[in-house]
């Protein structure tokens, strides 16, 4: 495997969202959302065990309604990973589903009313170890900000995350996280940039509403890309119009491509040319499907030919190179007497990846136990 990138961190506090540390050099997290209905409880415990499965760290789930304060009760109940409430401008949901032990409040404590009830659901924060996550959106500022500006600008959204910054703080309440987010990626990252000289609480990193699967993760991978190697963000979420266990992988991916993260398999495969000995597409597909459940971190080199697949191979924990009918072997970067037939690639890939993943976990469990004793 390669070595981590030295990205700087920018240094910040460190709050607790459930059992996960967010912020102050802790481990950058992975964060998704529900798009079921709270009130059906059975779906929205499914896709939060599927996101669990995924590796999501924190999920956040809408509560909108009393009822759905109810149903999140029952969810909490039947999920392990930390859950966050989103809740808008209902102070007694917020009050509701910190008794029902939500790991964190998303509520922008401006939105909330008058001082009392806002002073009630950060006492009840407080009380529970809970921390708040203030979440500004640029399609939803206030309407003054929106005149002062005319449309949303990185000063703008700093403006309003400023203005809920400031009630905490005249609450003396320092257990909070801040996002600003945009759709637009040059907005987001310049909104992050100001925010991040003028707060030392965590910063949860996100480009909203980004889009499908492929042009949001294009847009997420760019500006989410741009401040982690500045080393700004301590969590981030990818918002993508599909399948939120998607989000998560993107999420991922985009922290092993800066080496911040080593999660999983890193596979390196080549486009596919008139060289290639077998289908590498295919292979490629196939074994990403096959292979989710694995978090041990490797690099899987998966070359069709003999031009770039010895090269690639040398520095892979695994690798294949494309040769005719059989294809030649790599571990660790050394050259092995087995070969692999290309019509069944797949299969005996997935087999020595497993193998492998067994042994280096191994290996790690023991390195482990002596450090311990």
């Amino acid at each position: 495997m390669h070595n981590s990138t030295p990205i700087a961190r920018r240094k910040s506090k460190r709050i607790h969202v459930g059992k996960i540390l967010v912020g102050d050099g802790a481990p950058i997290t992975v964060q998704s959302m529900t798009n079921t209905r709270t009130t059906d409880i059975v779906a929205t415990v499914q896709q939060i065990q599927a996101l669990e499965r995924g590796g999501a760290d924190i999920v956040r789930v809408s509560v909108p309604t009393i009822d759905a304060a109810e149903a999140f009760k029952i969810i909490k109940q039947q999920v392990h990973v930390p859950l966050v409430a989103d809740i808008h401008f209902d102070y007694r949901i917020a009050l509701k589903v910190a008794e029902y032990g939500a790991d964190c409040l998303r509520i922008n404590p401006g939105n909330i009313g008058n001082e009392n009830r806002i002073r009630s659901v950060v006492d009840c924060a407080k009380d529970k170890n809970i921390p708040i996550r203030i979440g500004v959106n640029s399609g939803s500022l206030e309407r003054d900000v929106q005149k002062k500006y005319g449309k949303p600008t990185p000063e703008a959204l700093l403006e309003s995350a400023m203005r809920h910054v400031d009630i905490l703080d005249r609450l003396n309440f320092d257990q909070f996280k801040v996002s600003v987010k945009a759709s637009d990626v040059f907005l987001t990252v310049q909104s992050y940039r100001l925010l991040a000289t003028r707060i030392e609480q965590p910063l949860h990193l996100g480009i909203t509403e980004a889009g499908g699967i492929r042009s949001g993760a294009v847009k997420s991978a760019i500006g989410l890309g741009m401040l982690l190697s500045e080393g700004i963000g301590d969590t981030l979420r990818i918002s993508l119009a599909t399948d939120p266990v998607e989000e998560v992988k993107v999420g991922f991916d985009i922290l092993k491509s800066l080496r911040i993260l080593s999660r999983g398999i890193n596979f390196i495969a080549c486009p596919t040319c008139s060289r290639q000995e077998f289908d590498v597409i295919g292979t490629l597909n196939a074994l990403e499907q096959r292979l989710e459940d694995i978090v041990t971190p490797m690099d899987v080199s998966i070359i069709g030919c003999v031009v770039n697949g010895p090269g690639e191979a040398l520095t892979a924990t695994i690798g294949v190179t494309g040769g005719h009918n059989k294809s030649g072997f790599y571990e660790d970067g050394v050259r092995q007497r087995e070969r692999f037939d290309n019509e069944r690639v797949i299969d005996q890939l997935e087999a020595r990846i497993r193998a492998k993943a067994a042994m280096l976990d191994k290996n790690n469990c023991i390195t482990v136990n002596m450090i311990e004793k």
